[in-house]
């Protein structure tokens, strides 16, 4: 995919910032001259690494991603055991953990501006297709192995990952603990009735 690397520790820095001053006031209000004050640096080193806001929100969107993608995180060895990892993965995605990673209120402002700017639209495409693809990645071992029975690997992926885009839009709403708890379990067995499990 060609992903950017974010290795360099002040390039994370300054997007951690930038998040954090999102996540407060909201994507709109987060600006170059905000992330600088509040990283207590010179606005000219941002622009050193960002030389516009809207290659700070790439970075933002590259950060979800990194963030996300977490979720995938799995023992060594998972493939001696390709069903109970993508049960764990299954769990994951259906879990308080998978929704606490990021801030639901900052990834919608990512992707309201993805509606408006194409190169934004496309590194969220990006961003979606790679945890599409990881997650084919371990349906495909399972299929291998014979604990599932699925004729699509990657069509499966991608609709378990419309349910889970759109479990998570809807209980972005949902205050109450047992109803979101009891939607995120109605949608869990949804996902795994896709992967029809032998």
């Amino acid at each position: 995919m060609g992903r950017r690397s974010l290795k360099d520790a002040r390039q994370k820095e300054i997007i951690e910032v930038f998040y954090k001053i999102a996540k407060q006031e909201g994507l709109e209000n987060a600006s170059l001259a905000k992330t600088a004050e509040l990283a207590g640096i010179n606005p000219s080193l941002i622009i050193h690494y960002f030389k516009s806001r809207e290659q700070l929100v790439n970075g933002l969107i590259e950060f979800i991603l990194d963030k996300y993608l977490q979720i995938f995180t799995v023992p060594e060895g998972w493939e001696k055991n390709p069903k109970a990892t993508l049960l764990k993965i299954i769990d994951n995605v259906f879990s308080k953990k998978w929704n606490v990673l990021f801030d639901d209120s900052v990834s919608y402002s990512c992707y309201a501006l993805a509606l408006r700017h194409e190169a934004i639209a496309t590194r969220y495409r990006q961003l979606l297709e790679t945890l599409r693809s990881n997650l084919e990645q371990y349906i495909r071992a399972c299929k291998k192995e014979g604990s599932l029975n699925v004729s699509q690997p990657a069509v499966t992926a991608d609709l378990i990952f419309v349910l889970v885009d759109g479990a998570y839009y809807y209980l972005s709403l949902v205050k109450d603990e047992k109803e979101y708890a009891a939607g995120l379990k109605r949608y869990k067995r949804q996902a795994l009735a896709l992967l029809s499990f032998t």
